[in-house]
């Protein structure tokens, strides 16, 4: 029988601008370090609010509250299936204490995203979250990609 895992992704607003967390991947490819959304796994018996106050207060040190769900996804490796559900959430400080998963962060305005993120994916997370509309793939270098293949 297959297994289910649940990711929450959390978009941490804070006055107008967004968080961004650069996070380590792996050395062997050409950029180890990405920038991202904090997002991590739900835990059994969590409510999907409660694990986005959990998830981003561990990977940041932010308390925040849910505002709303964004979008959900999903993709099926081996044989466990992934659901993913973004929430949009507002923090009440930009006081980041970052885990130690995690190299760095900035608070970016829209206008910034595409300068920090250059990941594909997040880029899609950007377009999917509504936050792109003053950004289009060109200003990330990707007008040619397809997300959808």
């Amino acid at each position: 029988m297959g297994k289910f895992r649940i990711l929450i992704k959390g978009i941490v607003r804070h006055s107008g601008k967004y968080l961004a967390v650069e996070r380590w991947y792996d050395d062997r490819i050409f950029e180890p370090y990405q920038w991202e959304f904090i997002d991590g796994e739900m835990e059994f018996g969590e409510t999907p609010d409660k694990a986005l106050e959990r998830i981003v207060a561990e990977k940041s040190g932010l308390p925040v509250v849910p505002d709303k769900i964004l979008y959900t996804w999903g993709f099926t490796a081996g044989e466990t299936c992934t659901i993913g559900i973004a929430y949009l959430c507002e923090a009440a400080t930009d006081e980041v204490i970052l885990s130690e998963d995690l190299h760095d962060y900035r608070w970016v305005v829209r206008e910034e995203i595409s300068q920090v993120i250059t990941n594909p994916a997040v880029v899609q997370d950007v377009e999917n979250a509504g936050l792109s509309n003053s950004l289009n793939l060109d200003d990330f270098g990707l007008d040619d990609f397809d997300f959808h293949a």
